[in-house]
């Protein structure tokens, strides 16, 4: 598996990150909704957040645990705002995590993703961060079968993968987490309140 991810991670350098701008058709493209995209809120709502995170990051742990929530509960729950995270893995653990995550039922997904966060040192940096991984899913819901099932099945892996490359390539995310809100590059600390004033901007008015 090491193997795997070292593989990956020369291919990335071997490319580097595309000076891509979030206006372009490409760049527009990649920010597409797909049907495998996890969407957090309204499906329809106005205002899209793309935001690329690592499960091992604690930049993205910060934003998940201090700023989403706030977000969540002004913007997300109103149904003027939706968030779709996409995986952006740092790390084989990162990898494993997002691959678990995908295999939980898409209402569980994002109530998953908060634990893995919430919970990230006792499992990122754990000695068999898998075992811990394994715990964590078995409170959500998912089997040690299942976990097993998921962890080597090549199709997640590969889809996992590809959304840190597509990131890379056509949108030069070179880092986490990077957001874009309705295709425009956030830049800035990831405050509730750099957000809010933005999403105010944005959004329609009541």
């Amino acid at each position: 598996m090491r193997e795997i991810w070292s593989s990956f991670a020369v291919i990335l350098f071997l490319v580097g990150a595309a000076p891509a701008s979030a206006q372009t058709p490409a760049a527009a493209a990649a920010l597409a909704p797909t049907p495998d995209d996890r969407v957090l809120g309204k499906p329809d709502a106005p205002v899209t957040i793309v935001e690329y995170a690592s499960l091992t990051c604690p930049h993205c742990r910060h934003f998940a645990t201090e700023v989403l929530p706030k977000l969540k509960a002004k913007w997300i729950d109103t149904g003027k705002v939706r968030l779709i995270l996409r995986d952006f893995p740092l790390d084989e653990p990162a990898l494993r995590a997002a691959m678990v995550a995908r295999c939980a039922p898409p209402a569980r997904f994002y109530p998953f993703i908060d634990a893995l966060f919430e919970q990230q040192e006792e499992w990122a940096a754990a000695k068999d961060y898998r075992a811990a991984l394994e715990r964590i899913a078995q409170f959500g819901g998912i089997s040690k079968k299942q976990v097993e099932s998921c962890l080597a099945d090549k199709k997640i892996e590969d889809e996992v993968l590809a959304s840190r490359l597509t990131a890379t390539q056509k949108l030069g995310v070179d880092a986490t987490p990077t957001f874009f809100v309705n295709g425009t590059r956030f830049d800035g600390a990831p405050t509730f309140e750099a957000f809010d004033e933005m999403l105010s901007r944005m959004a329609p008015k009541a």
